[in-house]
C-alpha cells in the first residue's frame, strides 16, 4: 500500500515539532505556530509538496500582503521556507520551491508584482479551458480577486445595468463571507467581452445552493487548490507561458496585476485604480503598482519646459 503523498501541512507540523524538541524559546514556538495556522495552513496547507512550485510561493506572498503587513508577510516567508527545508531534510521533497523567493523591505516603486504581456494573457484566455474561460475572462477585465470569484453568486451580477457588485467571497476553507475590508465592497462594470461571456455562461453553470458563478461540477465552492493545479497551471504549460524548468511561470493573482497594469496603461487614476481593485488605501496602490504610473521617457518633455521656463526669466 503506496504512503498518502506528504503535504505542506505534513511538513509544518514536523518543522513545530523539531522546534519544540530543539527546546526554542516557548514564545517562539507560538509565534511559529500561529503564523502557520493563521497564514500558511489556510492558503497551501493541503498543497502536496511534490506539486507546490515557485510561482504558488509567490501567490502565497500576493495573497498575505493583500491582508497582512509587509513586514508580517516577511516573517511568514522566513517560517515557510524553515518548514520547506523540513521537508527536503526528510526527504520528502528535492528541493525547495521558496529557495532564492525573496521580499524586498522597501516597496515602494520596486517591481515586486509580476504581471503577464499582452500577449500572454491573450494566450490564457484563448487556452483555457472552455468551462473556465468566462472565469479568466472575468478576472483579467475586472482585477477581482480569486476569493471574489470563488465567491461571486449570481443574484450579484446585474446583466441590464451590467455591473458585478462584490458582497461577499470565499475563503480558502470554502466558507462564504463579506469582503475582506469596506473598500472590498464595491460595484464593478463589465467589459464587453464578460458582459458576453458571462451571459453564455449562465445557462451552462451547474446548479446549487448558493447559485454560484463558478462553483465546481456540484454547484458547490471551487478550491482554490483545484482551480491552480487542474487549471491554471495547465493552461500556462498549454500555452507556452513556462519558466526554463518548463514549469507554469505566473500564479493567478498575476490576472490581478495583470488587470492594474492595463487600467494604468489607459491612464485611469490612482484612485479610481484603488477603488476598482478594492484596496483599502492608495498607498497600497501605489506600493504595489507605483513603478507603472511613470516612466523616464514619459518625464523627458516634462525636464525640458522646467529647463526652458528657468532659463527665459
Amino acid at each position: 500500500m503506496l504512503a498518502a503523498p506528504k503535504t505542506v501541512r505534513d511538513a509544518a507540523n514536523a518543522w513545530l515539532k523539531r522546534c519544540t524538541r530543539e527546546n526554542l524559546d516557548s514564545q517562539t514556538v507560538r509565534t511559529y505556530r500561529s503564523q502557520v495556522e493563521n497564514h500558511v495552513l489556510p492558503r497551501i496547507g493541503d498543497v502536496v509538496l511534490d506539486e507546490l512550485r515557485r510561482a504558488d510561493i509567490r501567490e502565497f506572498l500576493d495573497d498575505m500582503l493583500d491582508e497582512v503587513s509587509r513586514e508580517m508577510t516577511r516573517k511568514v516567508l522566513v517560517s515557510l521556507k524553515s518548514l520547506l527545508k523540513e521537508a527536503v531534510d526528510r526527504e520528502w521533497i528535492a528541493a525547495s520551491p521558496a529557495e532564492g523567493v525573496k521580499l524586498k523591505r522597501q516597496s515602494r516603486h520596486d517591481k515586486v508584482a509580476e504581471i503577464p504581456t499582452k500577449e500572454e494573457i491573450r494566450a490564457m484566455i484563448s487556452h483555457a479551458p472552455e468551462r473556465h474561460r468566462p472565469l479568466v475572462i472575468a478576472a483579467v477585465f475586472t482585477g477581482m480577486r480569486i476569493s471574489e470569484l470563488r465567491g461571486l453568486a449570481w443574484e450579484h451580477v446585474d446583466f441590464d445595468r451590467r455591473i458585478i457588485s462584490i458582497r461577499q467571497r470565499a475563503n480558502r476553507q470554502n466558507e462564504i463571507g463579506s469582503p475582506k475590508s469596506a473598500a472590498g465592497r464595491r460595484d464593478l462594470p463589465m467589459s464587453p467581452m464578460v458582459l458576453s461571456a458571462l451571459q453564455a455562461w449562465r445557462s451552462d453553470c451547474p446548479a446549487g445552493p448558493l447559485s454560484l458563478v463558478f462553483p465546481n461540477g456540484k454547484g458547490n465552492v471551487e478550491t482554490y487548490g483545484n482551480l491552480l493545479r487542474r487549471v491554471f497551471h495547465p493552461m500556462q504549460v498549454a500555452a507556452g507561458i513556462v519558466d526554463a524548468a518548463g514549469r507554469p511561470k505566473y500564479g493567478f493573482h498575476a490576472l490581478r496585476h495583470a488587470a492594474a497594469s492595463m487600467m494604468i496603461e489607459q491612464g485611469w487614476s490612482p484612485k479610481k485604480i484603488q477603488i476598482i481593485l478594492g484596496h483599502s488605501s492608495i498607498t497600497m496602490t501605489y506600493d504595489v503598482y507605483g513603478h507603472l504610473f511613470t516612466k523616464a521617457e514619459d518625464d523627458i518633455g516634462l525636464f525640458e519646459k522646467l529647463e526652458q521656463d528657468l532659463m527665459a526669466a
